[in-house]
């Protein structure tokens, strides 16, 4: 596992004897993008728990840019390289985009609570969250509000927040979430865009996105691996197509 940005090894949670992750051994490399799906209860939002920090498993061990996490808060896995967005996006919709992003800057330089004035006058600040907002194709909209941009507009604001930090791993929670057709299909070409400049994991539903952009799919049911593998392999895997694609998207 040297190539491993992130290795969970027998991680198990618990839940009034439910076991939302039960003994999981998952792992994906650095420059990979990784798609995890699942149905409903599968342990998709426990596993994100367990690599943000935000829930301590009851037994296993989690590694994360080759080192031992297990019992670190999500601040010091940022610290090592650990970068997110929301299911619902988390952007501050009175402020401008440009004051997004330069915020997040800031945060990430360690001045986790600054006036805003002060970042509308520092070049610095603004100047990298200028960069930050052209490097995610929202460099004319740097002016607007958060609350004035499309869904779509304030999804690829987030990843410029998270970008920030210059992360090694960049975990999206559900980024296709109440995107139409379109939208999805931008923010698709957007992260295909990305993968060059880090590891991506991602949990999502829309089944179009993830056959389209995943490296790996790593498939949970009842919080184990039922399945892994390249989109043909899990497209074909049978109990994949039995258990939660169906035939009709099997054979997209």
């Amino acid at each position: 596992m040297s190539d491993a940005i992130v290795y969970l090894e027998d991680v198990t949670v618990a839940y009034d004897g439910f076991k939302a992750l039960d003994r999981l051994n998952f792992f994906m490399d650095r420059r990979e993008l990784r798609v995890v799906i699942g149905p409903n209860g599968a342990g998709k939002t426990t596993l994100v728990g367990q690599l943000t920090g935000n829930l301590a498993p009851d037994s296993g061990t989690i590694r994360f840019a080759g080192r031992d996490v297990t019992r670190l808060p999500t601040d010091a896995r940022v610290r090592l390289g650990l970068g997110r967005s929301f299911q619902i996006t988390s952007v501050l919709r009175e402020f401008s985009a440009l004051d997004n992003v330069a915020l997040a800057v800031q945060a990430h330089d360690g001045h986790s609570f600054r006036f805003l004035r002060d970042v509308r006058k520092d070049r610095k600040l603004l100047d990298a969250a200028q960069r930050g907002l052209e490097a995610v194709g929202l460099g004319a909209r740097a002016n607007a509000d958060a609350a004035a941009l499309s869904h779509g507009e304030q999804r690829q604001l987030e990843i410029a927040m998270a970008l920030a930090g210059e992360p090694r791993l960049l975990l999206l929670d559900e980024p296709m979430a109440g995107m139409g057709v379109e939208e999805s299909q931008r923010l698709v070409a957007f992260l295909h865009g990305l993968k060059s400049r880090c590891g991506m994991l991602l949990i999502e539903h829309d089944m179009d996105a993830v056959f389209a952009l995943a490296d790996r799919i790593t498939v949970l049911v009842y919080g184990r691996v039922l399945a892994s593998g390249t989109p043909d392999e899990i497209r074909a895997h049978p109990e994949v197509r039995q258990a939660y694609l169906g035939e009709e998207t099997a054979r997209c």
